[in-house]
């Protein structure tokens, strides 16, 4: 199914700002309508604080400066979303099926953060989320989590500069999966448009289930020719060898499943996902 509808979520850091490039980079492949959404803190959400010996009148202040600090953010967040969208001449308003080109709007709304994105991805054919800023403990990153695990939709996470290209040559992290198979759907369409298509397969990382031989006997099906590379890890580390076999290959776009493990165990231990998404210098496409 073609990309038509693509969500951003969108804040005022720098990776926020290579989001939105790689954003429009795929509603302008897709001539696909990209929502930017900017979710603002809810001032409510101090009154707790009372519990902790504050004041009414103290936490009255705080809700006030928080309101303030929230609108002056989703104001330069909003004035960022324009100035992109003029750079490049993409239609501000509401979709135009059929049109040919791609169009773009903004939403401002204040709530918790994870719980709006979650449920505005169920109707999105793609999701994306920035980089994890540096230093920041990716197993914080609740809106990229939420996505994961409550919107039933894939998600990708935008690399933390511009990437020079997206979807000419793809890889796919395949390790027999059921959340490996989610991700080879949510890429299908990438696929079928792209130069060249590389399965990435490893003892190391395969689970029961298809190899990589019958992944790719599926996807020729579909009109898609693959290669298939075996890596090895780096340092015992099995997300740094599918990362560097996707560089290796000069790769664009990454896609695999998410956790296939328990999100707990996951950061318990590391994990591919956890390694992919702190150290991921490529667009990644992950399904849950």
């Amino acid at each position: 199914m073609p990309i038509r509808k693509v969500i951003l979520l969108l804040n005022e850091t720098a990776a926020g700002r290579a989001a939105l490039d790689t954003a429009l980079d795929t509603a302008t492949t897709w001539q696909a309508h990209l929502t930017v959404l900017h979710v603002r803190v809810d001032a409510r959400d101090v009154a707790p604080l009372a519990g902790e010996g504050l004041s009414g009148a103290m936490i009255e202040d705080m809700m006030v400066a928080t309101e303030k600090e929230s609108a002056v953010r989703a104001h330069d967040v909003r004035v960022l979303f324009e100035q992109a969208m003029n750079i490049r001449g993409i239609t501000i308003g509401e979709p135009r099926p059929h049109a040919g080109v791609p169009t773009a709007n903004f939403v401002s709304v204040a709530g918790r953060e994870e719980e709006i994105i979650a449920q505005q991805a169920r109707l999105a054919d793609l999701t994306v989320i920035p980089h994890p800023e540096a230093g920041q403990d990716v197993s914080s990153s609740d809106a990229l989590h939420a996505v994961l695990f409550d919107s039933g939709r894939p998600v990708m996470i935008a690399p933390a500069a511009v990437p020079k290209s997206l979807g000419r040559r793809i890889c796919i992290g395949w390790n027999g999966t059921a959340e490996s198979s989610a991700a080879v759907q949510a890429a299908l369409p990438w696929m079928q448009k792209a130069e060249a298509v590389r399965i990435l397969t490893s003892d190391d990382y395969q689970r029961r289930g298809p190899g990589a031989p019958d992944l790719a006997a599926y996807l020729s099906l579909h009109g898609v020719e693959a290669e298939i590379a075996t890596f090895r890890p780096v340092d015992k580390s099995v997300g740094a060898g599918l990362l560097a076999a996707a560089r290796e290959f000069h790769s664009d776009l990454l896609s695999m499943g998410a956790y296939s493990h328990s999100r707990l165990r996951q950061l318990i231990l590391g994990g591919v996902t956890r390694h992919i998404l702190e150290n991921a210098d490529l667009p990644v496409i992950m399904s849950r």
